[in-house]
């Protein structure tokens, strides 16, 4: 693949409570450099780069003093607005995947289809011991990661489907989810053909 054909783009988005830069290239070696304020989410974000063979740089900043919310869903929406513009007309690509991926106890089911039509299934329990808590400083609420997955998905239009099939640890089930969206995305992106992969003719 010459550097011309590809799959790259660029994002930036500025509001009020945010303002996130973000770099992707869906043909890359899994080079990550990733930025938030919020080391949990930084680890979890870099889980996607890494896994899904991108090169990767998000770079943001947000009021997390009020809450780190904004930050997170921010994020998915420039992330997911990146690989909309980097797919194109999706001409080629696999279009659906799916994994099933353990990370010690906790098992994660991940389904996917880059159908032009956003909509976000999520069965994982932020707090599968009963209790909720932060994850790292500044915190990381679990229940967070629903809001990143969906604001990816609409800004992203895929269809993504998360379940939780066993687990204890919320660190392992939500590194589980990470990793397992990045490997179905790294297939469902694959070029193995020509064609745009619908019957309408467009994604």
């Amino acid at each position: 693949m010459t550097p011309s054909q590809r799959r790259r783009a660029r994002r930036e988005r500025a509001t009020k409570e945010t303002s996130v830069e973000v770099e992707l290239d869906l043909d890359g070696a899994g080079r990550v450099e990733v930025s938030t304020g919020i080391p949990f989410f930084d680890h979890m974000i870099a889980q996607l780069g890494r896994h899904g063979g991108w090169d990767l740089r998000v770079v943001a900043s947000g009021d997390l003093v009020v809450d780190t919310h904004h930050t997170v869903e921010d994020v998915g929406i420039a992330l997911g607005e990146a690989l909309r513009e980097a797919l194109g007309d999706k001409a080629g690509v696999r279009r659906f995947a799916s994994v099933a991926l353990p990370l010690d106890e906790a098992l994660v089911e991940v389904a996917l289809d880059l159908s032009g039509r956003p909509f976000l299934v999520y069965e994982v329990d932020p707090a599968p011991g009963g209790e909720a808590f932060l994850l790292g400083e500044p915190g990381f609420d679990p229940q967070l990661a629903e809001e990143f997955w969906r604001a990816f998905s609409v800004a992203a239009t895929l269809t993504l489907h998360l379940r939780s099939r066993s687990g204890r640890n919320t660190h392992h089930i939500l590194e589980a989810s990470f990793k397992g969206v990045a490997r179905a995305l790294r297939d469902a992106v694959r070029v193995e053909g020509e064609g745009v992969p619908s019957t309408k003719g467009v994604l």
